[in-house]
């Protein structure tokens, strides 16, 4: 399993793991206390674990085992929509100046 990181606009995922160890995250984004910044939320999944990955947040997982991993994900909804972050952001075409890039991130 290759790192991705992607959201899905329009559902939440659930992810249980059979084999393997992954390590699993989300960001939380646009938080209404002005006080509160965007906040990563991590863990370390096991075979019979689970994970929660919230509607419309940006998320990964990540094979960390030394053995392949092999998952179930379910989504809340028939279309979810799909951004895959870094494939959106550094591989458009025209691409986006590395000014925008740099200034963005």
């Amino acid at each position: 399993m290759h790192p991705m990181a992607s959201s899905f606009p329009w559902a939440t995922k659930v992810l249980v793991v059979v084999k393997g160890t992954l390590f699993v995250g989300f960001v939380t984004s646009n938080p209404t206390d002005p006080n509160v910044k965007n906040k990563l939320f991590t863990k370390i999944v096991y075979p019979g674990n689970d994970f929660v990955f919230p509607e419309g947040l940006i998320h990964f997982q990540f094979n960390v085992g030394k053995t392949d991993a092999f998952v179930f994900a379910g989504l809340s909804c028939q279309n979810p929509g799909l951004i895959t972050i870094a494939n959106e952001v550094f591989g458009s075409d025209p691409p986006i100046t590395l000014y925008v890039l740099t200034k963005a991130f």
